[in-house]
This record gives C-alpha cells, sequence and structure tokens, in this order.
C-alpha cells in the first residue's frame, strides 16, 4: 500500500513511545505520540497489555509507534524512547539474550523495513513528548484497556 492509500503523505514523522510495567512483570501498557517533523501531534495512542515485563512493554510499544507511523509516511521515522537498553539492543551495540525479546526485536526490524529510514534516540522520559508518552502509558494502566 502506498503512502496515498493512507491519507497523509509526510516525508519524515516523529515517533516518541513508553512503556510501563507495575511490577515485573505486571500489568502493563504504552503510550505512543506520533508528530509530523515540526512536532505537531498526529496521533495519541494508550494500549493496555496485559501482563508484561517493563522491557516487553518497551519494546511493544515501540512495534506499535512503528505501526502508527506507517499511518503517516514511508520515508523517515525518527523514534525516541526512554530505554537506552532498548536503543542499544535495536543498534546492535547490546546482544539480546531472552527470546521473548528477540522476537520483539525481529518484529521492529521487520516494521522498521517499510520506511526509508528509522533511527532511535534516547532521551530522559519527562523530555518534551515523552511526557506524554508516559502518562498516555500510565493512563493505560489506570484504565485497565477500558
Amino acid at each position: 500500500m502506498g503512502t496515498a492509500d493512507k491519507g497523509v503523505a509526510l516525508n519524515a514523522v516523529h515517533v516518541y513511545t513508553d512503556g510501563a510495567s507495575r511490577g515485573n512483570p505486571g500489568p502493563a501498557g504504552i503510550g505512543v505520540v506520533v508528530c509530523d517533523k515540526d512536532d505537531r501531534i498526529l496521533r495519541r495512542h494508550r494500549e493496555f497489555l496485559g501482563e508484561a515485563t517493563n522491557n516487553e512493554a518497551e519494546y511493544r510499544a515501540i512495534l506499535r509507534g512503528l505501526k502508527l507511523a506507517a499511518a503517516f509516511t514511508e520515508g523517515e521515522v525518527e523514534l525516541t524512547c526512554d530505554s537506552q537498553l532498548a536503543v542499544r539492543q535495536l543498534a546492535g551495540a547490546y546482544r539480546i539474550r531472552e527470546r521473548r525479546l528477540s522476537e520483539l526485536v525481529d518484529a521492529i526490524r521487520e516494521a522498521g523495513g517499510g520506511f526509508a529510514r528509522v533511527t532511535y534516540r534516547h532521551a530522559p522520559r519527562m523530555t518534551g513528548r515523552l511526557a506524554l508518552a508516559d502518562r498516555l502509558a500510565n493512563e493505560a494502566l489506570d484504565r485497565r484497556g477500558s
């Protein structure tokens, strides 16, 4: 499906993601904010995951962020999250030992293949749009999917 079929066709988007787990594992949720290149919000998303580890929640947020970005571009995606571990594992700097995380990384790489370029960036949790992604993840937990 080309971008003309998707509605908005942008050259680039910024995606901000956060995953949260209350317990490890425990109830988990994700928050995603998709913005245009000027950081104007295009889409907000929160989702209750059920039980997951914090790392699983982070990776599932990244995967959902890429899938949501596909509605706006096939161009460049800059994805920012507060998980330094996830950013380093996706860059290949750290090995992934857990099978479930490895499967999620494979799915993320597959989803990223639909774009001209994907870059992953780490930033502190309460920085800019990450604060909104964090709030959405916690709202998903508070509402438990309702």
